[in-house]
């Protein structure tokens, strides 16, 4: 299951991932009925990552870097548990976020980032006008 899975979601394309999908339904839908209809409700928002920067996309499968920074606030504010109001634990949550900031990786693409806000449309992680002048060629 787990290797279907990764079929979807390491696809080059968005049809290829269509493709893997159609084939892990088939496969798993009789067994795991639930799971199966999870992820039909939610394909569309699960591939929504084929419509950014290829180069985002390692950055958009994971979920560590927020899994990690919560981690370190949680175990903080647990041993501390009592020691303040509300104030100095925001406070100190902000600190501890601030200070996990500083060993973050830069973003692969972080140039792309301009295209990203001015809504450049990318298809399979291309960007549109790449896409018709390699068509084109």
């Amino acid at each position: 299951m787990k290797e279907a899975l990764q079929d979807i979601w390491m696809a080059e394309t968005r049809d290829d991932a269509y493709h893997a999908f159609s084939t892990f339904q088939k496969r798993f839908e009789a067994k795991y009925p639930k799971a199966t209809d999870c992820l039909v409700k939610d394909k569309a928002e699960m591939l929504a990552f084929y419509d950014y920067p290829a180069e985002h996309w390692v950055h958009i499968r994971t979920t560590n870097p927020i899994e990690s920074m919560f981690a370190t606030v949680r175990l903080r504010t647990n041993k501390t548990k009592n020691c303040g109001n509300r104030k100095t634990t925001l406070m100190m949550a902000y600190k501890l976020m601030r200070s996990a900031e500083t060993k973050w990786r830069r973003l692969r693409g972080f140039a792309l980032l301009a295209d990203v806000v001015k809504d450049v449309r990318f298809i399979n992680g291309v960007k549109e006008m790449e896409t018709h002048q390699q068509v084109t060629a």
